[in-house]
């Protein structure tokens, strides 16, 4: 089990939800990107999931789609990306990479799961990895310390759902809609049987939701049934409105942590 998990069960147990907000690398610039995991670390989060832009996103709505652009536009890499937010020790909040495959695919896979472990994260998610990979990147990914988180989307069949919530590690990612991502008015009604069938699947693992959460309510929601709860769009955003707003890059974090403090009034026990 990967220490990821063993911190995100630990905290399951003693009764916490949890929140774990998205922010792209390097938008508007990854100094920006370091002051946000600053100023959003001591707020309890269960992790932080740090999107690294691709200029083919996989799932991703208009919203992180621009962010992408314009961090890639303004010559982001990955190993700046590496380099940067490597150098943020003391931090305690974990981070994900949540990259395209093709990247790491063309690095080396080994060496960029090393390469991000070196660089602080805790795990990466690959959202388009291909059926029949996940054994071995599972295994890289273990040797390098990472977790593999892995994505089931409400449109999986049943039996590869089960499949991919035994293969994930650290926690499992449920897609409470299909499609792109971007903030929803309502979320589904059968999230609540969904994320118990993929607990069950999954050992007790920890499962976390995303897609269309973006309030406070949303996050009450999805946290009555799930361990966590994940917010993209609706966060990145408002990093564009402060961005347009010509706000500096600790204006920004302000913003950032206000609205993520915002959000997790909706967790339990939270007001």
């Amino acid at each position: 089990m990967t220490k990821l998990e063993t911190t995100l069960r630990s905290r399951v147990s003693a009764g916490e939800r949890m929140l774990a907000p998205f922010v792209t690398a390097g938008y508007p610039n990854i100094a920006a990107t370091a002051a946000i995991l600053r100023a959003i670390d001591d707020l309890g989060l269960g992790c932080v999931e740090v999107g690294i832009p691709f200029s083919d996103p996989v799932a991703d709505g208009p919203t992180i789609q621009a962010s992408f652009t314009a961090a890639l536009n303004a010559g982001l890499t990955v190993e700046s990306v590496f380099a940067e937010l490597g150098k943020l020790a003391g931090l305690v909040t974990p981070r994900i990479a949540m990259v395209s495959f093709t990247i790491a695919f063309r690095w080396g896979v080994q060496r960029f799961l090393q390469r991000a472990a070196a660089a602080g994260f805790a795990g990466v998610l690959f959202p388009d990895l291909p059926l029949g990979v996940e054994p071995e990147v599972g295994r890289l990914a273990n040797d390098a310390g990472l977790a593999n988180v892995m994505l089931v989307a409400p449109t999986s069949p049943p039996g590869r759902a089960r499949e991919i919530a035994a293969a994930s590690t650290g926690f499992v990612y449920y897609l409470s809609v299909a499609g792109i991502t971007g903030e929803r008015r309502e979320l589904p009604a059968d999230l609540p049987e969904n994320v118990r069938q993929l607990k069950a699947a999954g050992g007790g693992k920890p499962v976390f939701v995303g897609f269309g959460i973006g309030r406070a309510d949303q996050v009450a929601q999805v946290t009555a049934v799930a361990d966590g709860a994940i917010v993209g769009s609706a966060l990145v955003r408002r990093i564009t409105q402060s961005i347009e707003a010509g706000q500096s890059a600790d204006q920004i974090a302000g913003q950032v942590r206000e609205y993520v403090a915002e959000l997790s009034k909706g967790l339990p026990g939270k007001k």
